[in-house]
């Protein structure tokens, strides 16, 4: 059995103990995606799950962490941040070889490319403007009240991430990249004032970390990253994707004509944000750009550790991993655009 297989009788028998109505697993099929944590379409006489699990192998310490994932979900699903409904966590490392949990399967579909080419420019500009909701959903939640005060660590975001994404880094280096260096170095001087405010932060918000149902937003995914941090956090990340070229591995939108294809530009993007949320980004906004793209390169590095040591989960891991110093000299450039 390689290491991306699926034990199905010792997993079948968890399941038919710990998730009600489950009956007779009959197939595990890998997803595409997931360079981090593998991603398994279950198939079984009850009906279809998904389950997440660790990766094999050696692992950076605190990465990979199902478990936050799965209380995230638990604590969203029912609200007006859409997720998948959580079903059972397993701490268990001998039925499949490690953490996992498994949730109900969302009948939605993925857009891998930001682009959106399949649909119209009338439908593109609403599902963006959906995003746009969801990013103010999370921006705006109130995370004590969803049971999350204790999620993160409050305040200093900005000061921690960069801390701790150095580290990171640093542990899965392969070569010098000496915009990460350039990074590394400017980042913490020219960290924002930290102004108390504290949101839940996905972490790892693009387009292909939504399912769709049509124009409708089914669920969001991939809670991996996610942790208390700063509201304007997940907005930075995901308009990274407006600076990133063209590519087959983490495609963006860079080049293209925009307005032709009805997707805001930063500065409309940003402007809505504010209007619905009340929160500007102001002076910051290099800063913030910089981060992500700083932060997008040290998890693609990691990938590409992974892909070296036989460990990642993504046949595309390795073409991922290579897209480290492009991102890193994007976050340059943008930290140089203050």
């Amino acid at each position: 059995m390689s290491a991306t297989e699926l034990p199905l009788q010792s997993l079948d028998a968890w399941l038919r103990e710990h998730v009600a109505g489950f009956d007779a697993l009959q197939a595990a099929t890998k997803f595409k995606g997931g360079q981090s944590n593998p991603t398994y379409l279950l198939e079984a006489a009850s009906g279809r799950y998904v389950l997440r699990r660790k990766p094999p192998g050696r692992l950076l310490a605190s990465a990979h962490a199902v478990d936050r994932e799965f209380r995230v979900l638990s604590a969203l699903y029912g609200g007006n941040i859409p997720v998948a409904r959580p079903l059972a966590l397993c701490r268990d490392d001998t039925v499949i070889g490690s953490m996992f949990y498994v949730m109900a399967y969302v009948p939605g579909r993925v857009h891998w490319d930001p682009a959106l080419p399949d649909v119209d420019a009338a439908t593109r500009g609403a599902m963006y403007d959906k995003v746009l909701n969801a990013l103010v959903a999370l921006a705006t939640l109130d995370v004590e009240a969803a049971g999350l005060a204790d999620y993160g660590k409050p305040g200093s975001y900005f000061a921690r991430q960069v801390s701790r994404w150095t580290e990171q880094y640093r542990a899965s280096e392969t070569e010098t990249i000496a915009a990460m260096d350039e990074l590394i170095d400017w980042l913490p001087r020219h960290l924002p004032d930290d102004d108390g405010r504290i949101a839940l932060v996905h972490g790892d918000f693009r387009i292909d970390n939504l399912m769709w149902i049509d124009d409708r937003i089914a669920a969001v995914v991939d809670w991996e990253l996610s942790t208390l941090g700063h509201p304007l956090a997940d907005l930075g990340y995901f308009c990274m994707a407006l600076r990133l070229p063209r590519n087959p591995v983490l495609p963006g939108l860079a080049g293209l004509d925009r307005a032709a294809l009805g997707i805001p530009d930063e500065t409309a993007l940003l402007a809505a944000f504010a209007q619905r949320t009340g929160l500007d980004p102001g002076t910051h906004w290099p800063f913030h750009l910089a981060f992500h793209f700083f932060r997008l390169a040290a998890i693609a590095q990691g990938v590409m550790k992974r892909a070296l040591d036989g460990n990642a989960s993504s046949e595309q891991a390795l073409g991922a991993g290579k897209m480290a110093r492009v991102i890193a000299e994007l976050g340059v450039e943008a930290a140089q655009s203050r």
